[in-house]
């Protein structure tokens, strides 16, 4: 028996497929929320009020940055080497998101300075505020989720013993 053969088995994900999935889903939610957020560099702006629409753009935007951000740096890390920085980098990121949507949707919900009874959503002081603080936190957990360790050993070998089994032996009649 190899020494092969007594390694973990790594978990059943293509390291290089998913760097490039993060970084196109990425890529295309900073487009979407740009979209949500300034529309007039793209020519759709419409009405000078923030509406849900724009609001539920740019949050989908969001959620798509920081998807594919963890998904991305979370492949960076080798099999079994994933620091606790980065695990605690990666649930940061995912509150942070929390956090923006909680605040961009506020007045959705009805947590807002209006009611949902206003034609028009008003997109206030403190909910950009957290939405902000919400990206911060954000790009906290991401920068946390960076390895900056150069090189990393080898996956750790199993040194636990295989009992050797009984021979039986049968008797011939």
């Amino acid at each position: 028996m190899s020494t092969q053969d007594n390694l973990p088995t790594p978990p059943l994900i293509n390291h290089v497929a998913a760097r490039r999935f993060g970084i196109g889903i990425t890529l295309f939610g900073l487009v979407v929320f740009l979209i949500g957020a300034v529309p007039q560099w793209f020519g759709l702006d419409n009405s000078s009020a923030v509406g849900p629409m724009q609001v539920g753009v740019f949050s989908i935007g969001l959620v798509m940055i920081t998807f594919g951000g963890t998904l991305t740096l979370g492949s960076l890390w080798p099999p079994y080497w994933r620091s606790i920085s980065a695990d605690i980098g990666s649930r940061l990121a995912w509150t942070g998101l929390v956090i923006a949507l909680a605040a961009s949707l506020a007045d959705i919900f009805g947590l807002g300075t209006r009611p949902l009874a206003y034609t028009t959503t008003f997109f206030g002081y403190w909910q950009a505020r957290g939405v902000l603080i919400g990206q911060l936190v954000i790009g906290i957990g991401l920068l946390l989720m960076i390895p900056f360790k150069g090189s990393f050993p080898p996956p750790p070998e199993i040194e636990e013993e295989i009992p050797e089994l009984p021979k039986i032996e049968i008797a011939a009649d």
